[in-house]
């Protein structure tokens, strides 16, 4: 079946428009000028700010010209994330879509439900001549997944709306009222290097098969990371036998669950049998322990021809000793909201080759004292073996308003239509909300979507029975905006 035949067939149309755009984080030139001729075409007023984000903005529908305008805003960037086995040019081609019984997934690439869905909303709306709504003012931001760039530099002056509706959240039951803040923590190590042993083979080992996912929402779920995994590794078969590391490649995105990694080790060649039978030992361990969880994990291990050069013996073990240091996964659970995660860090990227270690990391937080103590303790696992340490991309929470009058609206209808109550919750997740209201001061503002799953990784998929669900909530809370 054609994503195109999917209901509702307007938003499922503008999301396929949209998936044929490469909007890559940091490269939304094409979709930035996507959007632009949107706006454009339907005689609409359209701006892009200097940042790139795109504002378009549409009078309210006959009868509707008393109540509130709200603001509709979903980010126009995606994450790119491949199989390792998938040939695909996330520059040049399309999203490649297909419906698989209630859901709709890509084709070993991420899918660009998080916020594709969303914008397709926004777009579907606007371009509507049949839908109820008042003023709107949709805000399209850039450079969400890496940085939160658009919201951080967005011109609240184009703005008038004091209701915000922010299509970025993935379980369709779920109203989110708050979110966590973020720091990035990115380090660098100059390594002495030394000749390759004359008498050592190479062996190349490999991790995949993890499940990855977003290193918020799915922190708390005791996925394994393949940074961490592959650390262990190493270090297990340095405490056995002389070992040179000569590379490693883990992870991909500095806000996904890292799924797999590579390196690039050396042995005398002497110990190789025992050195397979030991890994053979490793591996099943790992399997086990993560049975439950990852029950695709893979790890390989493969003769290779070696070149180049190896760490030095006193900085390797200063490499080890970091990474197995450097905290990883939910560091403290709130004493508030039960359930909610409050402070993490995910060990994203970690890279050595040629003379330089280099890590990515991201920490986050709702609360911002604890989200300087994580990030401290990432800092001090590094400045202890004497690398550099950057912090940034610092970007605050959202703090909860449990009094929210469209959190009681939109609790009200949801009652209403489904005969159920709606979660209402606190994220993980680095929502813009947190950033948009330093800017939109006074803005009521709830968060809310339908059921995405793994998004930030190529198994993302989004369910079709709960976009429709998602779908007709939104277009009832737009008629039931307030007058002004």
């Amino acid at each position: 079946m054609s994503i195109r035949n999917l209901e509702p067939k307007a938003m499922w149309n503008h999301f396929a428009d949209l998936n044929a755009v490469p909007r890559p984080s940091k490269k939304e030139e094409r979709v930035i000028e996507f959007m632009m001729n949107f706006g454009k075409s339907l005689g609409l007023e359209t701006i892009q700010d200097k940042i790139g984000n795109v504002i378009i903005k549409k009078p309210a529908s006959k009868g509707m010209e008393d109540r509130e305008t709200v603001i509709l805003q979903s980010h126009i960037d995606m994450v790119h994330q491949k199989n390792s086995d998938t040939v695909f040019d996330f520059d040049t081609q399309g999203i490649e879509m297909l419906v698989d019984g209630d859901w709709v997934k890509a084709n070993g690439t991420t899918l660009g439900a998080d916020n594709g869905i969303g914008v397709a909303s926004i777009m579907a709306i606007l371009a509507s001549s049949d839908i109820d709504h008042p003023a709107i003012e949709g805000m399209f931001t850039i450079d969400e997944e890496t940085g939160m760039t658009g919201a951080i530099h967005l011109d609240g002056s184009n703005f008038t709306g004091k209701i915000l509706l922010n299509l970025d959240t993935e379980d369709d039951d779920e109203l989110s009222i708050g979110c966590a803040g973020g720091i990035d923590t990115n380090t660098s190590y100059n390594y002495s290097q030394v000749d390759i042993n004359k008498d050592f083979i190479g062996y190349q080992i490999s991790i995949k098969g993890l499940l990855g996912g977003h290193s918020g929402m799915d922190i708390d779920k005791g996925r394994g990371n393949a940074n961490k995994l592959m650390n262990r590794i190493h270090y297990h078969l340095h405490s056995l036998t002389e070992l040179q590391i000569i590379s490693i490649d883990g992870g991909s995105l500095r806000n996904a669950i890292p799924r797999e990694s590579k390196s690039v080790i050396a042995i005398h060649k002497d110990y190789a049998p025992t050195f397979e039978k030991e890994i053979t030992r490793i591996a099943q361990e790992l399997a086990f322990e993560l049975k439950t969880i990852e029950p695709h994990l893979e790890i390989h291990w493969t003769p290779t021809e070696i070149s180049g050069k190896a760490i030095s013996s006193e900085d390797m073990m200063k490499i080890l000793n970091a990474l197995y240091s450097v905290h990883n996964g939910v560091f403290r659970m709130s004493p508030d909201i039960q359930g909610l995660v409050e402070t993490s860090s995910s060990l994203a990227r970690v890279i050595v080759k040629e003379g330089s270690f280099i890590t990515q990391s991201l920490q986050r937080s709702s609360v911002e004292s604890t989200k300087s103590d994580v990030a401290n303790s990432i800092r001090a696992s590094f400045e202890n073996i004497g690398a550099a340490v950057v912090q940034s991309g610092d970007y605050p929470g959202w703090q909860p308003n449990p009094t929210s009058p469209i959190l009681n609206l939109m609790t009200d209808l949801y009652k209403e239509i489904f005969k159920d109550e709606p979660h209402v919750k606190a994220c993980h997740a680095g929502l813009e909300c947190g950033i948009l209201g330093k800017h939109l001061p006074g803005t009521d503002m709830i968060s809310f979507g339908p059921n995405i799953r793994a998004a930030h990784s190529p198994d993302e998929k989004v369910q079709i029975s709960s976009v429709q669900k998602y779908w007709g909530y939104l277009l009832e809370t737009l008629k039931r905006i307030p007058k002004k």
